[in-house]
This record gives C-alpha cells, structure tokens and sequence, in this order.
C-alpha cells in the first residue's frame, strides 16, 4: 500500500457540505456514513479495532480473503483474517475469487460466523491476484461477474455489496454497467475506488465517475479514492452526491481521520493531533499488537512506523530507532524515549511542513 498520494488535487468543500450522518445498506444501518476500506496487511482485527476506540467509523472491513483458501483448502491465514470481535460490528468480510459456487460457499461460511455484511473484491491491481482472475482482474469478464453475483446473492440472507475500480484501463471503463448488473441482481450497495486497474495507486482519482454512477443506479453508492481530510470527504459528497465515504490509505497515516469527519460533520469544525496525541495513538496501537501476540507484531510495528510518525518533528531519529529494535519490546521502549524526550523539549522543534498535522484545532466555516 503506497504510504502517500501522488500528486494530489486541491479539493474544496462546499459551505455547508458535509458527509451524512448514517446510510443503510439493506438491512444494516451504518451511522456515520464513513467505511474503513480493505486493505491487506492493514485491517486485521487489532487495527479495526484500534480504529473503532478513536471513534467516529460506521463500518468495518476485513482483509480480502480468499474464497478458495477458506472454503476448499481450510486455510489457517484465511481463517485468521476473518477473526473478529462484538465490538467490530457493523463489519463486513471482503472476499475475492473468481468460481460463482467456491464465492458462496465462503459466503454462506461467513454468514454463519456472525459478520453483518459480505463483500466482493473486483478492485484489487495486484498481479499476484490478477492472475489468478481475481479482484480487478475480473473486470475483462461481465458474464463471469454477474454469474458470481446471482450466485452469492442466492446463498445469504445478509446484505451483499461490491467494491470494483472503474475498469481496466482507460478504454475500458465498465463500471455503469457493472453498477447497473449489481442492482439488478440485488446487492445493497456498490463502492467505487474510481481509478482503473492500470493506474494503480498512481495519479489522481476520478470523482466525476462516481457522480456518474450514483446518477445511473438507485441503491447506495459509496466513494472511495484521495480522501485525505474530513473537507475532501465532504467535497466528494458534494460533488458526486455519494452516499457514503470509503477511507484507505489516509486511516494508516491519521487514524483520527474517522472521528474528525464526523465532528466536522456535526459542528463544521474538527480537532487536530498533538505531539502527546500522536505518543498516546503510537503507543496505544502498538501495545495492542504486542499484548494480542501478533502473527509478526516487530515487522508490522515497523511498517507502521513510516505512517504514524508522518509530520512528527524529528520522525526520522524514531524510525530508525524502531527499525533497529529487534521486538516488541525494544520497539515500545524506543517509542518512549523518542516522545519522553520530545515533550520535555529535549529536543528541538522542526519546522512543521504543509502537510504535517497541526497543533491546533482547525476551525472551518460552515
């Protein structure tokens, strides 16, 4: 998962333009209108809900799973990615695969484990998935698509939603149709990551395809792609009239994303990190990882290091510190020391730059 934007657009919100406050997805409301996207390596059990305790998501998704680990093969990593627990819910469980009854046999396997929705993955670029015909890889395939749709849709009572990109490329942008087949066969919603497969994570994402898709389909659509603050959540709201926001890579680098939109939501306005914020979310993630004995807890304190420390004065002296430590331990010590120190004014403050978090709390007219 690319850790920033490329070249991101400057995005305006509208006075008065916020996110809402809640949409159903069939029978399931989801309050706020806000949806922690899936990303592997990312949202396991312990970062879901470490994003739950800050506050302000309204839904939660999985790791994208596969379909055939879980259901033909019982694979163990599979299994693992679906754990959740009571307070995760409303959650949703991501599954990829490209066999219409493999698809529901998972379905049904994740009915019975309790989530509140499931979720198709036709948006993962990654090639190791894409050759396998799964994720985006499935969009060169319509027939195929609506087959797993009809099939899934067959085999739960719970509502089923998609997640796709807009196409494959430039010349072949399928995602109005793709919309209008997944009404059509009864799923609740469909989220747009609006980029094609192509583009990756590169360049900028196309908002003007998701207006284009909440005017040709009735259920609710939810936009996903370069939300990076609680104003470009609004502005997509406004500018394409979704019905819900959907946040990735901006939830790994600030957390407090989430509970920022939905303040910005009730009061126009919306408060900001401090230095003993950012100590505290470090601290209280990585604690998190280390007393649930995580599969692999050092590798992935150390990956999220890059991201939590963004806009901390002198980040760079604790994330060498953190890659050098060899566990859990050493890695929660190096934390401490770095903020103890920092907080005291033993070290000296850096110029924060344009895109680091501010101090204090940011007041936006409504």
């Amino acid at each position: 998962m690319p850790k920033f934007f490329d070249n991101p657009a400057q995005r305006t919100a509208p006075p008065g333009a916020r996110v809402p406050a809640s949409v159903t997805l069939g029978s399931v409301e989801i309050r706020p209108a806000s949806v922690l996207a899936p990303m592997a390596g990312i949202t396991d059990t312990v970062f879901r809900r470490f994003i739950r305790n800050l506050g302000g998501c309204g839904l939660m998704m999985t790791e994208f799973t596969s379909a055939d680990g879980l259901t033909r093969h019982r694979d163990k990593k599979a299994q693992r990615y679906l754990t959740f627990y009571g307070n995760e819910h409303p959650i949703s469980a991501q599954l990829f695969g490209s066999d219409p009854n493999t698809l529901a046999d998972a379905a049904r396997v994740v009915q019975d484990m309790g989530f509140d929705l499931v979720d198709l993955n036709l948006g993962c670029p990654a090639k190791k998935v894409v050759s396998c015909n799964g994720g985006s890889g499935l969009l060169r395939n319509l027939p195929l698509i609506r087959s797993i749709f009809e099939s899934v849709r067959a085999a739960v009572t719970i509502p089923f939603t998609v997640k796709f990109r807009a196409g494959w490329n430039d010349k072949e942008v399928v995602h109005i149709e793709l919309a209008k087949m997944a009404e059509a066969c009864g799923l609740a919603a469909v989220a747009l990551h609006a980029r094609t497969r192509e583009q990756g994570y590169s360049g900028q994402a196309r908002w003007e395809w998701i207006a284009a898709l909440k005017n040709a389909v009735k259920i609710p659509v939810i936009g996903n792609g370069d939300i990076r603050s609680p104003e470009d959540a609004a502005a997509m709201v406004a500018e394409t009239g979704c019905d819900a926001v959907m946040i990735g890579r901006t939830a790994a680098s600030n957390p407090w994303i989430f509970r920022q939109i939905e303040q910005y939501t009730a009061t126009g306005r919306y408060d900001t990190s401090s230095e003993a914020d950012r100590y505290e979310m470090i601290r209280t993630y990585f604690t998190m990882l280390h007393e649930e004995k995580m599969v692999g807890a050092p590798g992935k304190m150390k990956q999220f290091a890059s991201w939590f420390t963004h806009g901390v004065a002198h980040g760079a002296q604790l994330r060498k510190a953190i890659y050098e430590s060899h566990n859990e331990g050493e890695i929660l010590n190096a934390v401490d020391r770095f903020f103890e120190a920092l907080l005291a004014g033993k070290l000296a403050a850096a110029p924060q730059s344009p895109a680091a978090l501010a101090v204090a709390t940011v007041a936006v007219s409504s």
